[in-house]
């Protein structure tokens, strides 16, 4: 069955917000939603608080890589969502874009990381509600 929508999460660094509402979202929708990432100034590597974290709850995002923002990644997404970072998207229409106010989790001790986790695990798991109702 191919998925039924294609979500695309950004944010500047592409290093930790992004990487985990990614990395739920591949978990959480088993194969239902084609799961992008990626951030206007990518990082060379994810933050690696954010995958200690993630690890903590079972979901490894270890080998995921910052990915520079495209174009065609907006324009292939069904779904963009930024991530509080005053992120400049593409727009096109038809589009769903929603921007979620999360704290960067750069710098950050794994006390705080582990709060932002939870809160795009919430978030996501709204989002995979909304994009699967009457499927």
């Amino acid at each position: 069955m191919p998925p039924i929508a294609t979500v695309l999460f950004v944010c500047v660094h592409n290093a930790g917000r992004s990487q985990m509402a990614a990395g739920f979202l591949e978990h959480l929708a088993q194969g239902r939603v084609d799961v992008r990432s990626a951030g206007s100034e990518p990082r060379e590597a994810l933050n690696p608080v954010a995958v200690e974290a993630m690890a903590e709850v079972g979901i490894d995002i270890a080998a995921y890589s910052p990915k520079i923002l495209t174009t065609d990644a907006v324009r292939q997404a069904d779904a963009v969502i930024t991530m509080g970072c005053g992120d400049t998207c593409p727009i096109f229409p038809g589009k769903r874009y929603e921007d979620w106010e999360l704290t960067d989790p750069a710098g950050q001790g794994i006390e705080t990381v582990r709060g932002i986790r939870d809160e795009i695990r919430a978030r996501v798991e709204v989002l995979l509600a909304e994009l699967t109702a009457g499927r």
